[in-house]
């Protein structure tokens, strides 16, 4: 009701006592203008009463109103980015980031992140980290916190829309790899949590996404060392059931 053709057809049938098809037809848009006939079919006969030309037209007034107000916050938003423009280009660099996410996220976590010391702290704030609620030994819940109830949801937003991005496929690979092990919903929080760590180091660095310097990120030298391990002691064992070596060979080595 609210679009160009049915405004159009709307402000004539309240100034006008009469009405006109052809005229009507000649307001309509684009693909309305193949349904001339069921719109006219809707409308002809209808006679509006006075009572219900004001309060179209008090409708009409409201949304000037609010179309108005946007567009005043809107203005007023683009000043007060505009000391930040260029941290908003390189966020915009991320896949799944546009400007408007931009602007939540440096909204809520500002350009400094000399205050969080570390990624970690910083995905913590915003309430990405698994909760660690354990007793006698016990794990009752690794539920991520409840923090961060603007920003989550708009990292959330941008990892949906990152896993979907063929021309940058790194979280469209990483998403697809963790949600067969953990399922879609975790993935996704994953994703968004890798993307937080991706802004927190381009903020600290000034440098523009860079999917081959994530790998680094995602995969700290100390995580490497202990799959490593991990990977070696597998194999040790896989050759032991074998019998192609011997623990002794091991203790000797």
């Amino acid at each position: 009701m609210f679009g160009k053709s049915a405004t159009s057809i709307t402000d004539y049938l309240i100034s006008s006592d009469s009405f006109n098809p052809d005229y009507c037809t000649s307001l309509l848009q684009k693909s309305l203008k193949k349904k001339a006939d069921l719109v006219i079919e809707s409308i002809e006969g209808y006679q509006m009463t006075q009572e219900q030309k004001e309060r179209i037209l008090m409708v009409r007034s409201h949304l000037n109103y609010v179309t108005s107000s946007i567009a005043e916050i809107d203005e007023n938003l683009n000043k007060m980015i505009m000391p930040y423009e260029n941290h908003v280009n390189i966020l915009c660099t991320i896949p799944g980031v546009k400007r408007d996410s931009a602007i939540t996220i440096i909204s809520e976590i500002g350009i400094g992140m000399s205050q969080f010391s570390s990624s970690k702290r910083l995905c913590c704030r915003v309430g990405l980290t698994p909760g660690n609620n354990e007793s006698a030994g016990k794990k009752k819940s690794v539920r991520i916190t409840r923090a961060g109830v603007y920003l989550k949801p708009a990292l959330v937003q941008v990892a949906h829309t990152a896993v979907k991005s063929d021309k940058s496929p790194y979280y469209k690979n990483k998403y697809e790899c963790i949600y067969k092990r953990r399922g879609k919903k975790r993935a996704i929080i994953v994703i968004a949590r890798m993307i937080l760590t991706a802004i927190y180091n381009m903020f600290v660095t000034e440098e523009v996404w860079n999917p081959s310097d994530l790998y680094k990120i995602d995969m700290p030298q100390e995580l490497m060392n202990k799959q490593k391990e991990k990977a070696l002691n597998q194999a040790i064992k896989l050759l032991i059931s074998n019998g192609i070596i011997k623990d002794t060979d091991i203790s000797v080595a």
